[in-house]
């Protein structure tokens, strides 16, 4: 579904460009300058097929130049993660907040992106340890531990490197997409536990990555022309 989707917006900025009117080299036109305000809705669709995930994040952007824009993304999750030897529930809110650049360059009266981006992003969240498995002694039995564990104030800070696409699919009215590939800064993880699962950061690997995913629909307030 995803890349059609993709290639859809393709098609579609593809078109609106061939679409527009020759302008003479002697005409001026003004871009328009304003807040983008506009929701993720990957997130709730997700839920409806996972009902250990839940979330929801708004968006935003205010054009500064021609070409860069001031971002940021608000949202909380929550999630229930189940391992082999463990299960744990963690949810809490996270900001995102940076720039974006339009890689793309419209036609006279185009607003259409190919985002490139920079974030950085705070998270504060709990975790609940539902239960684990102790395995001390191979030739015993496992003992699973069912009294749930609690670990509040937590919390975690790193920066996300954006690429994605936004298309004007009606007046003022945009769609798109962005893929996030995000690299820790810090964490204050848990005694005797780690942080598997961050709202905003989702999983965290090894080496300390992790991968995002937004599908927006958002909606231009236009302040002023220049």
């Amino acid at each position: 579904m995803l890349k059609y989707f993709i290639s859809i917006l393709f098609i579609f900025m593809y078109f609106t460009s061939f679409s527009q009117e020759k302008v003479k080299d002697t005409a001026k036109y003004k871009d328009r300058y304003g807040l983008r305000l506009g929701i993720d809705i990957f997130q709730p669709a997700y839920s409806l097929f996972d009902e250990d995930r839940k979330g929801l994040e708004f968006v935003g952007d205010f054009r500064i130049t021609k070409r860069f824009y001031a971002a940021a993304e608000l949202g909380f999750s929550e999630a229930t993660v189940k391992e082999d030897y463990f299960e744990f529930y963690t949810n809490g809110q996270y900001i995102k907040v940076g720039a974006d650049f339009n890689a793309y360059k419209n036609w006279i009266g185009m607003e259409n992106m190919i985002v490139v981006g920079l974030r950085y992003a705070f998270s504060t969240f709990d975790q609940t340890l539902n239960e684990y498995t102790i395995n001390a002694d191979p030739f015993l039995p496992n003992h699973t531990i069912t009294t749930p564990v609690l670990y509040d104030g937590l919390s975690a800070q790193w920066i996300e490197l954006v690429l994605g696409l936004k298309a004007e699919i009606l007046h003022n009215v945009f769609m798109g997409f962005s893929f996030r590939w995000n690299q820790k800064i810090s964490f204050k993880e848990p005694e005797n536990f780690k942080n598997l699962y961050i709202p905003g950061f989702n999983k965290v690997y090894l080496n300390s990555n992790g991968f995002g995913f937004n599908y927006t629909i958002s909606y231009l307030l236009p302040f002023y022309r220049k």
